[in-house]
Order: C-alpha cells, then sequence, then structure tokens
C-alpha cells in the first residue's frame, strides 16, 4: 500500500497550477510563541519534487542583496495562505539548478508567450 493512499491528502484550494520557471509569491503562515503572522517570500520556481503525493513539495529561490536564498514549501500544507504567480516562465528544464551559478541578466527567464488566439488576436471567419 502507497502512501498516498494512507493519508488522504487534499490539495490545498489556495495554490492554482504553476511550474519551474514561474515567478510567485507565497504568503505563508508562521507561529512565533503565541503570535501568527504572514510572511510574502517572491521568487522563481526552481523544483517541484515528489509528483502529487503527501511529500509533494515546491524550491522558489530568489537574489537578496546579492546572496541566493532557498525556501522549500511543501504543496498540501494548510499554513500557506495563498500563491499567487505573478509572471509565467517559459523554460525547457523541469529543475533549474543551473540558475544557481548565474547572476544578474544571465539568471533571467523568458516569459511564456500566450497563442495568438488567447491574445484576443482571434481569427475571423467570415
Amino acid at each position: 500500500m502507497e502512501p498516498a493512499q494512507i493519508l488522504k491528502t487534499e490539495p490545498n484550494p489556495n495554490i492554482p497550477p504553476f511550474g519551474p520557471g514561474d515567478t510567485v509569491r507565497v504568503n505563508f503562515r508562521i507561529r512565533e510563541g503565541e503570535r501568527e503572522r504572514i510572511q510574502a517570500f517572491q521568487g522563481v520556481v526552481i523544483r517541484l519534487a515528489n509528483g502529487k503525493g503527501p511529500a509533494a513539495n515546491f524550491t522558489v529561490r530568489r537574489i537578496t542583496a546579492g546572496i541566493g536564498i532557498e525556501r522549500i514549501f511543501p504543496i498540501h500544507s494548510p499554513l500557506i495562505e495563498s500563491l499567487e504567480v505573478t509572471r509565467r516562465g517559459s523554460v525547457r528544464r523541469a529543475k533549474l539548478y543551473y540558475l544557481r551559478g548565474l547572476q544578474g541578466r544571465a539568471a533571467r527567464i523568458k516569459e511564456k508567450t500566450l497563442p495568438r488566439r488567447a491574445r484576443g488576436q482571434a481569427t475571423t471567419s467570415e
């Protein structure tokens, strides 16, 4: 029997579909003693791991003051208040570990372009 069958995980409704290369803003609930606050972390998704099971997680990377910071968030965590996809990235890899060795303009990711019909340039059938 697989762990996914034993632990029935319900997907967090606050998480829309996203993938590697997307820039996301994750609002994560943090408990400090008896106080609870929400901390926003924005960066590029460099990997999705462990599929859709109970151990599924994703890694977000950002560069602050020249130092790379990565945080791993569990997808099924009830502590994720919301996830907002701010930019869709066009990448050809599932794991973007190569970004760790790049800085500045070299670490940029192209934005995903929408098909013509989705952009509002629908063809006329007259």
